[in-house]
């Protein structure tokens, strides 16, 4: 029997390249590893019907486990790879115990970024990434009045509304002139401020966590000018790290993920990389992008797959994301950053507009508030618009290697 496929990281994106290699007729044996005890399962839900007790934990999972079985995909739950030799072709887990592959594919994702402040070890403190994140987080919402969010991106501000309706008290801290300071504009920023505060949600802005007070549990917050906050409970949203540990210390290009090129290659021969953990080189941006995103986790992963199997597959999606916040919708198409000027179509005091952004005639991206049609016109020009480049990320990809090993690759698969 050939060696198998490795998968390293149960979640949304490895999930999908499993599914996908079946499909594709690859027959050789799939192995799957997770940290995590649960089957691969839909993050989304987490921040919002999971996080209160709307859906049961089964509905997450992304296949069931007869689906696995029927498909000859074995998920090894609980398992941390903690070492790759690209040149041996092997992982190494905790135990000692080696594995070899034939082609391996890192979908090890992303975790919340810490924040290096007094306190937050305290009870009370929560991240939100995983289900046990948001099970420890319910276990306290009962007993909790005031609430703090510290950050002001997307699950910041889901998170503030799901406790806000439920009656708590909350105070969200956003260290930038403004929320959604990196990913969406000011129109669409200053709409969705305006929004909380109509719900009564505090946001405080250009405001520095200078430590999380109490003993053994969270009582407060405060910041750098000396002002505090009282809390029952602490969420710390200020975004996530790429999860390349592994690719760095077996030798692969990082840089806050995965160095990978339009095929999800790492360089070294059956190597590869998808999904929240990979930083892939976009035509149509003519950069390496990293994408959180289940969008970006389901169609990297079933590209790389295509590309595993020995199909000639270039991975340059239109980038795009959503985000629900009370009765609001905010859809996004591409990427905004590089832009030197911007149309809003429609009344930002309204209940429905959209922001479009262009870099001198070329359109780079929208956001838009309730406004589906807008959204769809924009994936739709974005998707017919030419690319920056015709490179494919491999010179680019040499020059950022980790080590003079990872830059004496040489694509050959």
């Amino acid at each position: 029997m050939s060696d198998p496929v490795v998968i390293i990281g149960a979640g949304q994106a490895g999930a999908k390249a499993a599914e996908t290699l079946r499909k594709l007729g690859v027959t050789q044996p799939i192995l799957m590893f997770g940290e995590e005890k649960h089957l691969p399962y839909q993050r989304p839900p987490l921040s919002k019907k999971f996080l209160l007790g709307g859906v049961p934990e089964s509905q997450l999972q992304l296949q069931t486990t007869d689906f696995y079985a029927r498909n000859n995909i074995e998920v090894v739950t609980g398992k941390r790879v903690v070492r790759l030799d690209p040149d041996g072709h092997s992982i190494e887990f905790e135990d000692g115990t080696r594995q070899t592959f034939d082609k391996a594919l890192i979908t090890t994702g992303s975790s919340p970024r810490r924040l290096n402040v007094e306190g937050a070890d305290l009870q009370g403190v929560h991240a939100l990434r995983s289900i046990a994140h948001v099970l420890a987080m319910r276990d306290e919402l009962p007993a909790a009045n005031d609430v703090v969010i510290v950050g002001g991106g997307y699950l910041g501000l889901e998170t503030a509304a799901v406790m806000s309706g439920l009656g708590k008290s909350v105070v969200l801290i956003e260290a930038e002139d403004r929320i959604l300071a990196r990913v969406a504009g000011v129109e669409i920023a200053e709409h969705l401020a305006r929004l909380h505060a109509n719900r009564g949600v505090k946001i405080i802005t250009r405001a520095r966590l200078s430590k999380i007070v109490g003993s053994a549990r969270v009582a407060g917050v405060e910041l750098g000018d000396g002002t505090r906050y009282s809390a029952d409970l602490v969420l710390i949203a200020v975004g996530g790290i790429a999860n390349d540990e592994l690719a760095r210390l077996s030798g692969l290009a990082c840089n806050d993920g995965v160095l990978v090129d339009t095929g999800g290659s790492t360089g070294w021969r059956g190597v590869y990389a998808a999904g929240d953990c990979a930083r892939f080189f976009s035509r149509r941006y003519g950069r390496f992008v990293r994408l959180e995103s289940v969008q970006n986790a389901n169609d990297q992963a079933r590209a790389v797959a295509e590309h595993m199997a020995g199909c000639k597959v270039t991975y340059d999606p239109v980038p795009w994301f959503w985000s629900d916040q009370f009765e609001t919708k905010l859809q996004i198409a591409g990427l905004s950053s590089g832009f030197d000027r911007h149309e809003v179509v429609g009344d930002p005091q309204g209940a429905s507009f959209s922001v479009a952004y262009y870099a001198g005639a070329r359109l780079l991206a929208v956001d838009a508030i309730n406004d589906g049609k807008a959204y769809m016109r924009a994936r739709k020009a974005l998707a017919e618009s030419a690319p920056l480049t015709s490179s494919t990320g491999v010179a680019e990809l040499r020059d950022s290697s980790a080590s003079e090993k990872a830059a004496a690759w040489s694509m050959s698969n």
